[in-house]
């Protein structure tokens, strides 16, 4: 990534590095085209609509002159050097070219080729020479084998797909490193409106999180859409999040290629039920980053997060002309935890005077009754649940048609409404073909959001009301953490292991970071188990401490409910067939089964997981995952979203458990994470026994990263 410090020119623009790519003065078209779809040709004459007011040279040997411009052999022959080079030629040219380009002083380039070439070997790839160069040099690099952009603000565009019609400026960003996604967006909804769309391409040098930067810093960015497959900078992404939350920019991103591919060859449970997935949505938690599962749900939120009116605090109100669909926008938003405002008695005062007979004047609203009136009782009743002061926002759910009367009278009842009131008015249909794109057209230029199908609007309304809320908190977790006193002493044990501590290692470490763990004794012979046993006291449990046994359940290496010493004898004899290291530890017994674990990313470090344990961990598949640090109020969360938490809170006459201890237990390792975390490759503690008395870490499996 590059360093993108801005330095401010004057009071209302801070000057950026991406300048010379998103924003050139002057341009080569090298490798332009007289040829009809033909890349260097759609290049051209993109430039056409796009209304740029800078100097365009077009390159190629072949034309003296296109579209009326003059064109010039090479780069080197024109009569100043260029902000953007923008090349439109094949592989096998492309590094002679970029050679010129740079040569020549030209300042960004814009890359449509793949940057491959048949036969190459791995270590000597054209895209690697290519992109080495670049930096040299210091210049950004839009591709290689993407699209280009649109810069709408600045009337310019570097697109190799000709589109003859202007953009709608507004103040989304689009950044997509798949073409074919963003040009599902940029090119088929008039309602999403832009001020920068990119097509990031391999990313050679300039990357989604340079491109948030430069984004960030234009004063037209409201929201920031990003379709994402990998992301090649992580501090430079973590920056953007940081500086995206700072300036209360929202960030909509759908995740591409979630998989839990490498999660088969971890050996504890943490990492085969982690993955990557939960990786991400952990780090999208810690920023506030929206997470979409499409396309759709990905324009619907965007669209919702454009409106310039804020949402307010409560929740959300409806008015339709439909029983049936009540009904159905009700049970949806139920599966979504959306809720509706609790109206007050004065806004039912004034549904019941508007009201036919029959209708119930509770939210969601049918007012939908003989018709009479309908347009004054409509805006009265819309009027009403928007002035409620639990009403977040409000939807009116009407599907809209072109050709009804009815439907161009409801969307006269919104814009009136929609005038006199500060707080979002949406309209939703619920079946989202329906033919309606003038009505959409000419609400969304009144600030009015039109959302298409059920499933689809109420996910970006759940999204917006949380996303509010997490503004509210205006709180990212900063690291103080204190480091624990026998850290030292840790990391140099792991370093120097090669294989996972035993299990009294495992017990040791957790006590040192506060995490509760039973009295332990090893018994390497029978003559050892008398003292061992009266040393831990009955009931006992029994487990090979054999070194390499990671999991010890599943090969017989763990005897229950010891409770003589015959017993004891007799579960020696059975698990010393293991290896003679058994150890004895104290029984306890849980309510419920916890597992805690230590997640390490490659990109974003330390994670730590929460989860219903003991056998059925990879079976319920009920975990969260919590990036570090972990303070009171995430472990809080994270533990409470958790699908069948209510088990904690006492089920069938149980007392609850002692939540609180599970959220310090939570905290500490996340402590143990930010102290050893980079010396841990996994560590697994399964199950960890949760009561009312407390919480007991029974089992524990710690792997170092060597």
């Amino acid at each position: 990534m590059f360093d993108n410090a801005v330095y401010t020119s004057d009071a209302s623009y801070e000057t950026h590095l991406l300048d010379p790519l998103l924003k050139p003065k002057s341009v080569a078209l090298i490798g332009a085209s007289r040829r009809r779809n033909a890349v260097g040709n759609d290049m051209v004459r993109n430039l056409i609509p796009a209304g740029f007011d800078g100097r365009i040279y077009p390159v190629n040997p072949s034309y003296e002159s296109l579209y009326g411009w003059t064109c010039y052999p090479d780069i080197m022959s024109l009569p100043e050097t260029v902000d953007l080079a923008i090349l439109s030629v094949p592989n096998r040219v492309l590094e002679e070219v970029v050679d010129q380009a740079i040569a020549s002083g030209a300042r960004a380039l814009v890359i449509f080729a793949s940057a491959e070439l048949e036969g190459e070997e791995e270590s000597d790839r054209l895209r690697d020479r290519i992109a080495e160069k670049a930096r040299k040099a210091g210049i950004p690099i839009c591709g290689a084998n993407g699209m280009g952009f649109f810069n709408p603000i600045h009337g310019f565009r570097a697109f190799s797909a000709f589109h003859p019609d202007p953009i709608e400026i507004g103040g989304l960003t689009y950044i997509a490193q798949s073409g074919s996604l963003l040009q599902a967006l940029l090119f088929n909804d008039e309602r999403l409106r832009f001020n920068l769309a990119v097509s990031t391409g391999q990313e050679l040098v300039t990357n989604a999180a340079d491109y948030m930067d430069y984004a960030l810093n234009q004063p037209e960015t409201r929201v920031i859409a990003i379709a994402l497959e990998a992301i090649r900078d992580p501090d430079g992404f973590v920056k953007a999040l940081k500086k995206a939350y700072a300036r209360k920019i929202p960030v909509i991103i759908l995740k591409l290629g979630k998989s839990e591919a490498g999660a088969r060859f971890a050996l504890s449970h943490t990492g085969a039920i982690a993955g990557d997935a939960k990786v991400y949505e952990a780090l999208f938690r810690r920023y506030g980053v929206i997470s979409v599962n499409d396309l759709a749900e990905m324009a619907a939120t965007a669209k919702l997060m454009l409106n310039t009116k804020l949402i307010a605090k409560g929740g959300v109100s409806a008015i339709l002309d439909s029983g049936g669909e009540r009904q159905l926008i009700v049970d949806v938003a139920s599966e979504m935890d959306v809720p509706f405002a609790d109206i007050s008695e004065r806004t039912q005062t004034v549904l019941k005077e508007n009201l036919d007979y029959g209708l119930t004047a509770e939210n969601p609203v049918d007012a939908w009754g003989t018709g009479r009136d309908y347009e004054q009782v409509f805006q009265n009743c819309l009027t009403a649940l928007m002035q409620d002061d639990d009403t977040a926002l409000c939807i009116f759910v009407v599907d809209l048609g072109e050709e009804l009367d009815l439907h161009a009278g409801y969307a006269q009842v919104c814009e009136a409404v929609a005038r006199s009131s500060d707080k979002p008015l949406v309209v939703m249909t619920n079946y989202s073909a329906w033919s309606h794109r003038k009505h959409a057209i000419r609400l969304a230029r009144l600030g009015i959001s039109v959302l298409d199908g059920t499933v689809t609007s109420f996910r970006a309304i759940k999204h917006a009301l949380d996303y509010r809320d997490f503004l509210a908190q205006r709180k990212v977790i900063e690291d103080q953490h204190i480091e624990n006193p026998r850290a030292q002493y840790w990391r140099e044990l792991l370093a120097n292991r090669k294989s996972p501590l035993t299990e009294d290692e495992g017990y040791e470490l957790l006590a040192d970071y506060g995490i509760q763990t039973p009295s332990i004794a090893i018994v390497e012979s029978e003559a050892e188990l008398k003292e061992a046993v009266d040393r831990v006291g009955l009931p006992l449990v029994a487990k090979t401490a054999e070194p390499g046994i990671l999991h010890k359940s599943d090969v017989g290496g763990v005897v229950l409910n010891i409770e003589t010493i015959d017993q004891a004898k007799k579960a020696y004899e059975k698990i010393s067939k293991l290896g003679p290291r058994v150890l004895f530890s104290s029984m306890h017994k849980g309510t419920a089964e916890m597992a805690f674990g230590l997640v390490q990313d490659e990109q974003f470090g330390s994670f730590v997981m929460v989860a219903f344990g003991g056998i059925w961990i990879e079976v319920l598949k009920d975990s969260q995952l919590a990036m570090v640090p972990v303070d009171q109020d995430v472990a809080l969360r994270r533990i409470n979203e958790l699908k069948i938490a209510k088990v904690l809170d006492g089920v069938r006459g149980e007392p609850p458990c002692d939540k609180q201890a599970l959220v310090n237990t939570y905290i500490n390792l996340s402590n143990i994470a930010q102290d050893l975390g980079d010396y841990i490759a996994e560590m697994d503690i399964n199950p960890v026994l949760v009561s009312p008395e407390g919480v007991v870490a029974v089992d524990s499996l710690i792997v170092p990263k060597n």
